[in-house]
């Protein structure tokens, strides 16, 4: 199974505007483009009002690129720059992305709905390079034809502006100088609020406060130039190093608040221009090879190169005196740290929070305890994260957000290497013993052999070796290449085998397969199961003033697909709006059976928690919601959503036509995705998890995170059954695991929730309420899991037999990329020690907030007679008793799971590794060159 590489990274980046130092700054969003074609979105996992997470930026959506494609750079703006406050950092429904793949068409991606929004011609052939500028209301292309392209991003639009220059050669890259005060404006900064006249000045006078000064490109003819960002005149050409007359290719560039020009050229060169005078500063022979990226940091003081040479350097402006008049003081720029942190060529790098040029009296700033990260990515796949503050910093300890080490410098702290795992790209067949892998455009499906394996507790208890490979064996017996428009988003293999089901953005694919006498399957596609769907799934909606193109076709495409365990059912979760719909297998053709669309009910928002909302009335009048779109009256309450207004949501019998329109707006104009399906093992029940992209103009939410929406369906009756309390985090992975009550062994209406901080909740579906024994296991993985870098990727319950082989016992796995642990089922999580109250009391009190909130908190504690050493102890005998153990043996891993064994009601491990060593023995050789002798 291949995985592709990672050749691009991007950061949010904000309009320049002055903040409150001593306020913590939320993490931004990171965009990982892949050669591929898709884009993955992550979040930080954390705020500030939680201890630093041990994740950081974890995946929480990807959008999956046209088929063929490629990212080659992307670029953040930001869609309404007016509405983002000064001290706000804008969440993903408040952005815009853009991105390159070496063609000559630009695409803007709608973030909401997974898909491309429209994509613009640049008129000047392949796009070399972009960026926008930092009011977010430009964005620059440099082109094949040697002009620079200016699109106007304003209104939300996106159309020609206007071009400038036109030279005989390539614009490889391109940087936008430090926008300057109006001339019509002091452009000192006490004038900004010392004066009478400036603070009369009406609100649309300060949007325009700022102006675009000149742009800077790095060209492929040994030069940079600089033009005037409104005239389009070049101001000045800038000649670098020739070796044997060849032309020197200028790959990156950089600006600073002060002007300062920085460039990377093929050459390994890293010079500082003076943007005045045209005229070289410094210049660094810091690389072996070509300098292919830059990151610049917030204050401007370092900057960070790397590319074919695989080292990342480090740039650090110090102040010198002059021996001539020793009370002078002087800044020059001199090399301070280089790290090798990747194996192959480094395509991207980018810093939070990101570098505005502006003069440091007009600079944001940010938080001088809290080192900056710096993220970079290439050709080995693996993204890596870096603490990066300076050593000269010594006025406040620095921390270090990702929990890698006690140090936060750039040269001595350690950098965290992200694994490549994508969650979903593997799926197992149990009953069949097959597993089926899903590459951009084809499937792959492998049969396992029964054997005599290691059972799944030596494997954990470290008893078998690896090395020593397993009994049984397995052969490719399916291989496939379809037709499609994008990149394959979800496929799913049926219990028994007998059915598979593939689909990209636009068109979901259903195909039965038939086993031949030499064990190889047949796969024979329904080709009307498209048309059974279409009926069923409403338009994508679309602005009054929206030109409809080609990516408004909504298609039968699927962001999540689930069969039923006995293969009689098929659940689709369709592209965003997500609606679920429930398809019968029995028949010789698929019949439609309903549809839910339960998710897109647009729900109240108070604080961090979603609030059910109120049905239509039947006037067609609704109650105030607050989901950021409308908020509640001035103190009135909102109305909880109970079944019966859940039963009746998607039939509407008792609405009038006008009040269902009414409706059907407001769904539609959601943008709620279902990227989460579990199916009980019994087949009864259907737990789907969606979220929300909160807008940070229009929400009173305080979380960093989106909205989360968790539901219960009956698949026996066809009906709504429950709603799940909302969580602060979204939901990373939903299963159906066996309860330790021996009363109710068999018991499979337990639903198990993980979130992206190892955290862990339990659902009885039947009951409807949170078990006990669910409580004990979350604190459990609370002091087990938490500090585990890397996130959840998925859970099952897997039987074994005891050692004598007399009895069976079950267990809880849990499994991310890199390490797996095991839970036993056993009447310990069913006798919590006096300690557990304590644990859920001092975890209760972590996330208080406030003084009067503490203060309550230390009340509690005194009222129990509880010190703080005494909570401490309590919180670490936990887990004792509970049967608990991990491995790390396996990296990464694409994929675990079980397969039925032998023995009826037993189950074997199945483990899908992808060994970096093996990745990289697909990638052309690296660049190396000898330190003595002859290269």
């Amino acid at each position: 199974m291949t995985l592709p590489p990672s050749p691009f990274i991007a950061v949010v980046k904000r309009k320049p505007k002055s903040t409150d130092a001593n306020r913590q700054l939320p993490f931004g969003s990171l965009a990982i483009g892949h050669a591929n074609g898709n884009i993955d979105l992550s979040e930080w996992m954390s705020s500030d009002h939680e201890p630093p997470s041990s994740q950081g930026w974890v995946v929480r959506q990807t959008l999956p690129g046209p088929y063929p494609s490629k990212v080659d750079a992307l670029a953040f703006t930001i869609r309404y720059p007016d509405a983002i406050q000064e001290n706000d950092v804008p969440k993903l429904s408040d952005l815009r992305l853009f991105s390159s793949g070496g063609g000559s068409d630009l695409i803007e991606w709608d973030i909401q709905r997974s898909r491309i929004r429209r994509t613009i011609a640049s008129q000047g052939g392949s796009i070399w390079s972009l960026a926008a500028n930092p009011a977010s209301t430009l964005l620059a292309l440099g082109c094949e034809d040697g002009t620079v392209r200016i699109l106007s991003l304003e209104n939300d639009a996106l159309t020609h502006h206007h071009r400038i220059g036109k030279v005989k050669c390539r614009m490889l890259s391109i940087a936008w100088g430090p926008p300057v005060p109006k001339q019509s404006r002091a452009p000192q900064p006490q004038n900004r609020t010392g004066s009478a006249d400036s603070e009369s000045d009406s609100d649309d006078e300060d949007d325009d406060e700022w102006v675009d000064s000149w742009i800077v490109t790095g060209c492929s003819d040994s030069s940079l130039r600089k033009w005037d960002a409104n005239s389009g005149q070049m101001l000045e050409r800038i000649g670098t190093d020739k070796i044997r007359g060849e032309r020197t290719l200028v790959w990156t560039v950089g600006t600073l608040g002060d002007g300062t020009i920085i460039s990377g050229d093929s050459l390994g060169l890293v010079k500082f221009w003076d943007s005045r005078t045209g005229t070289q500063m410094h210049s660094f022979q810091a690389h072996g090879a070509d300098v292919l990226c830059m990151a610049i940091s917030p204050d401007g003081k370092a900057v960070y190169t790397s590319g074919v040479d695989q080292k990342t350097v480090q740039f650090s402006q110090v102040t010198t005196t002059s021996s001539a008049n020793s009370g002078s003081l002087s800044a020059r720029w001199v090399q301070t740290g280089a790290k090798r942190m990747h194996s192959h060529d480094v395509r991207a790098l980018a810093m939070w929070p990101p570098h505005t040029p502006l003069p440091s009296v007009f600079r944001r700033t940010f938080p001088l305890d809290v080192a900056p990260i710096l993220a970079s990515g290439g050709l080995d796949m693996s993204l890596v994260l870096a603490p990066a503050a300076l050593a000269s910093n010594t006025v406040v300890k620095i921390s270090n957000p990702l929990v890698t080490s006690v140090e936060a410098s750039f040269e001595d702290a350690y950098h965290r290497r992200v694994a490549y795992t994508q969650e979903g790209r593997v799926r197992v067949s149990s009953g069949a013993r097959l597993i089926s892998s899903a590459s951009e455009a084809g499937l792959t499906v492998w049969r396992i052999f029964r054997g005599s394996n290691p059972s799944t507790d030596d494997i954990l208890d470290g008893a078998h070796d690896p090395s020593q490979g397993l009994a049984s064996d397995w052969e490719k017996v399916l291989e496939m290449d379809l037709n499609v428009h994008s990149n394959i988003t979800a496929h799913e293999i049926s219990e028994d085998g007998s059915w598979l089901a593939i689909s990209d953005c636009y068109e979901t694919k259903l195909f039965r397969l038939h086993t031949t006498d030499d064990g190889q399957l047949i796969p024979k596609r329904v080709r009307a199961f498209s048309s059974i769907l279409q009926p069923h799934i409403p338009p994508l909606p679309t602005k009054f003033d929206e030109p409809i193109t080609q990516h408004h076709h909504r298609g039968t495409g699927a962001l999540a697909l689930r069969f039923t365990p006995d293969s009689s059912k098929l659940v689709v979760s369709t592209t965003a709006p997500s609606y679920i719909l429930v398809v019968d297998l029995t028949n010789d053709q698929p019949q439609f059976l309903r549809k839910f669309d339960h998710h897109l009910l647009q729900d109240a928002y108070s604080g961090d928690r979603a609030i059910a909302g109120p049905k239509a009335k039947p006037n067609g009048a609704q109650k105030p919601r607050a989901n950021g779109v409308t908020k509640p009256s001035e103190g009135e309450d909102v109305e909880m959503k109970d079944a019966s207004d859940d039963e009746a949501s998607d039939g509407s019998e008792d609405l009038d036509a006008s009040a269902l329109a009414q409706e059907t707006k407001a769904r539609l104009s959601s943008t709620a995705s279902v990227f989460h399906l579990a199916v009980s093992p019994d087949g009864q029940w259907l737990a789907s998890s969606s979220h929300w992209p909160l807008s940070t103009a229009s929400s009173t939410s305080t979380s960093p995170h989106t909205s989360t929406k968790t539901h219960i369906f009956n698949l026996d009756s066809i009906s709504h059954h429950t709603t799940l309390p909302s969580f602060p985090l979204p939901v990373q992975h939903l299963t159906f695991i066996d309860s330790p009550n021996s009363s109710s062994y068999s018991s499979t209406s337990n639903l198990l929730l993980t979130f992206p901080n190892n955290s862990v909740q339990v659902y009885d579906v039947e009951q409807r309420q949170f078990p006990p024994w669910g409580k004990t296991l979350s604190a459990v993985l609370d002091q087990r899991l938490r500090s585990m870098h890397d996130a959840v990727l998925g859970a099952f319950t897997a039987t074994a037999s005891t050692s004598d082989g007399s009895t069976k016992k079950k267990a809880l796995l849990f499994w991310s990329a890199t390490w797996i642990c095991k839970i036993g089922l056993n009447e310990s999580l069913l006798r919590p020690s006096p300690s557990i109250h304590s644990s859920n009391y001092s975890s209760h009190r972590k996330r208080r907030r406030g003084k009067e909130a503490d203060k309550k908190s230390t009340q509690d504690r005194e009222a129990a007679g509880l010190d703080e050493e005494e909570v401490a102890r309590r919180e670490q005998d936990v887990s004792r008793g509970v049967d608990f153990k991990m491995i790390t043996t396996y990296r990464p891993m694409l994929c675990v799971d079980r397969v039925n064994a032998s023995d009826a009601g037993l189950s074997e491990l199945v483990v899908v590794e992808r060994p970096l060593v093996d990745v990289l023995a697909t990638l052309p050789p690296a660049y190396f060159k000898h330190r003595y002798g002859r290269a």
